[in-house]
């Protein structure tokens, strides 16, 4: 193998989920920076790498050194130790203060940081506050780094260091020793597949229990994850886990029997085959107990409905039959659900609705699964919205504040974009719901379901249980939106009207090639859009589109269109990401204490290059995150179909092509377009917009609300029809 050594000089990519990186390194007798490639992804900036392994010729990119091996050490002069200093590795530098440090100690500031902190006093412009971080943050990276140099030597990717020492701290080391199964249940971010990677390269026997029951909860969660299951049968769960294992299906059989008997894994009883991890069971009997206590409590009988509508009506709104019914459904129901399409009517019956309860001094609150459905719930129903989470005051570790021990307070609950919550989180909304509070549900059941497992509305509704109104009516002022009418379309199984021109909010521009795709999309944001429609494209502007991966996945075009759109200079990079001043970004997880949850929208405003931290806008909501928290954070330029849920955006463009084909489904394409506000424009192919409309066969979760809901209704009948 050829070997060469080193001084990190910029991070071109890193994956966080795989390791895999793309460094500049300097090294003595090469005229240029020198490109390596391979799993370093814990290498910083700064420090010195000696790397084993060979050269290689890639088509695209040049000659590459992949790399087999490799090791890291402290740079030794006084340029790589400012390099690695200012390279936001220790919290409290930036490369100003790493400059100020170096021109004090010289070549001896890593020995001072390490050995005599208390001299860093000397540097001029440090005050105590930053020399307490910067000797916190130091201990931290040293105990890091142990953690990496033993997963480096056992061959493991090292890029999960730091969320393992979060866990464990000091203990880490021993706690995977002991059982590196317990990342999979414990650390943040870190699967089955990565465990049983370190076990295996620790000598861990392949059918040891630990590994069969961590096979086990694997399956059980991806397949929650992947396609929304709420449980597998014992059939199905065992020859998944034997073949992912590679073991025979005895010793699966035997650790599920094992795992039922501890409780850790539930089923109905001892005969019956559905096998479920306990929050999916416990949430399933949990919503349809909760359901059945609200309706059985009374309807408050001192609302007079028709009154009520004929006040409204001298505000000149007048309402037909069905909506009548859906309103008057909602007031003298204590659990109902109003689902319906685009331009049916469910903003008008809601708001209607709210009036209505307002006008008897009822206390009204709304909420939905995202910011964005609050913050269009806030403004056309013209009070406060909250997200569920905001609503339940959920906490990072604690979970939510708002409980069966801590009621939410009000009469009525109003929910929106319902199709969108999962089971887990409707148990725990309907935890803090008073008995006594009367439960509205609105969302297009026709939308696709909630990533998370469970199909909660869609099994309410055919539960046939619980009163349901289903609005399909499209009414005037909605006729003229072309967005609209194509959508239920759409919905019916019919191709959409694919126009090139004239004044309409629909677009179809067919494109040859993905390449194609990127480049009209590129054009589109950047100058026709803006110039025609006068709009910002960054801010106005939203491209959705099925996948995250390939020409036309989210990723690559965040990447273009940020090139394109955002050409501010100042920026921060990590783990080769780069963010900007005004780049649109997107928050990918639930972050309790920042109080800004996954799939928030907002835009870059303060970049501070001395200290490596930026400043993200959320709707006038400044939120700052240091280096290591960007993994929170990715370029939102382009979303996928599934994160643009709930929201609503002036503009959309939506590529769609046969080299997604997996992901065409008719739910999805509807609900692409009914993102769109103003205009939309699908780009592509009309062979996947055909192949689209046609596949109506969303997989079919497993999931027992609905029967749950139903026994409960045969239970109460058999109770109310005995004789007393």
């Amino acid at each position: 193998m050829d070997k060469l050594r080193g001084i990190v000089e910029r991070i071109t990519y890193s994956n966080k989920e795989n390791g895999y990186s793309v460094l500049k390194i300097r090294c003595k007798g090469y005229l240029k920076l020198v490109t390596i490639v391979g799993n370093v992804s814990s290498a910083n900036i700064g420090s010195v790498l000696t790397v084993e392994g060979k050269w290689i010729s890639d088509s695209k990119f040049g000659r590459q050194f992949k790399v087999e091996t490799w090791t890291e050490s402290l740079p030794a002069s006084i340029y790589g130790i400012e390099k690695y200093l200012g390279s936001g590795l220790i919290n409290g530098i930036g490369p100003k203060y790493a400059k100020l440090i170096v021109n004090t100690f010289g070549e001896e500031t890593i020995n001072i940081i390490e050995n005599e902190p208390e001299r860093l006093a000397e540097v001029q412009k440090l005050g105590q506050k930053r020399i307490k971080s910067i000797k916190s943050a130091w201990r931290e990276h040293r105990n890091i780094k142990n953690i990496m140099i033993f997963l480096q030597e056992h061959g493991i990717s090292t890029s999960f260091g730091h969320k393992i020492y979060k866990e464990y701290k000091q203990e880490s080391i021993e706690k995977i020793k002991e059982n590196p199964y317990r990342l999979a249940d414990e650390v943040n971010g870190i699967g089955f597949k990565t465990s049983d990677i370190i076990a295996m390269k620790l000598g861990i026997n392949k059918e040891s229990y630990y590994r069969c029951r961590a096979g086990i909860f694997y399956i059980l969660n991806h397949f929650a994850d992947t396609e929304g299951h709420c449980y597998l049968p014992i059939d199905e769960l065992v020859s998944k886990s034997a073949k992912m294992l590679e073991i025979e299906d005895c010793k699966i059989v035997m650790t599920i029997s094992h795992l039922l008997q501890q409780k850790e894994l539930l089923n109905e009883d001892e005969d019956e085959d559905k096998i479920y991890l306990p929050p999916f069971f416990f949430s399933e009997i949990g919503v349809s107990k909760k359901i059945f206590e609200i309706l059985s409590r009374k309807i408050d009988c001192k609302i007079c409905v028709d009154d009520d509508i004929n006040k409204l009506r001298e505000n000149n709104i007048n309402y037909d039959d069905i909506q009548l019914t859906a309103i008057k459904l909602a007031i003298e129901s204590k659990f109902s659900v109003i689902t319906g399409g685009p331009g049916t009517g469910k903003t008008t019956i809601t708001k209607a609705i709210i009036d209505i309860f307002k006008n008897n001094d009822k206390k009204v609150l709304l909420c939905a699964p995202t910011g964005r459905g609050a913050k269009k719930m806030s403004e056309t129903c013209e009070i406060p919205a909250k997200t569920i989470h905001r609503l339940l005051e959920g906490k990072s570790k604690q979970g939510f504040s708002k409980n069966e021990n801590n009621l939410l307070n009000g009469d009525v609950l109003i929910i929106d974009e319902a199709s969108m919550i999962d089971l887990v989180l409707m148990y725990n909304l309907l935890k803090a719901v008073p008995n006594e509070m009367t439960v509205i549900l609105i969302g297009d059941v026709d939308q696709l379901p909630s990533i998370g497992a469970g199909n909660v509305l869609r099994d309410i509704i055919n539960s046939k249980v619980i009163p349901v109104v289903r609005l399909t009516q499209v009414y005037r002022q909605a006729q003229n939106s072309r967005i609209i009418m194509n959508a239920h379309k759409i919905n019916k199984g019919e191709m959409p009207e694919l126009l090139s021109k004239g004044l309409i909010d629909f677009y179809f521009i067919e494109s040859n090639s993905t390449e194609n795709t990127v480049e009209l999309i590129s054009k589109l944001c950047s100058k026709r859009i803006p110039k025609y429609y006068k709009v910002n494209p960054i801010r106005d502007i939203q491209i959705i589109t099925p996948i995250r991966r390939g020409e036309i996945g989210t990723e690559n075009l965040n990447q273009v269109l940020q090139s394109v759109l955002n050409n501010n200079t100042k920026m921060l990079k990590s783990s080769g990401s780069e963010y900007r001043i005004s780049d649109k970004v997107m928050q990918i997880k639930n972050n309790y204490e920042k109080d800004v949850f996954n799939g928030d929208i907002g835009f870059v405003s303060d970049i501070n290059t001395d200290e490596n931290k930026l400043t993200v806008n959320f709707d006038e909501k400044y939120v700052d995150y240091n280096i290591l928290e960007l993994e929170e954070l990715v370029l939102s330029y382009a979303i996928t179909i599934h994160k643009s849920q709930g929201g609503e955006f002036p503009i959309v463009l939506m590529p769609v092509s046969m080299s997604h084909k997996i992901m065409l489904q008719r739910n999805l394409l509807y609900t692409g377009i009914t993102r769109a506000k103003r205009l939309v424009i699908l780009i592509g192919d009309k062979n996947a917009i055909r192949y689209a409309v046609d596949n109506h066969s969303s997989t079919e979760r497993y999931t027992l609300l609905s029967q749950r809901l139903r026994d409960r209704m045969i239970s109460l009948n058999r109770l109310l029809s005995k004789p007393r």
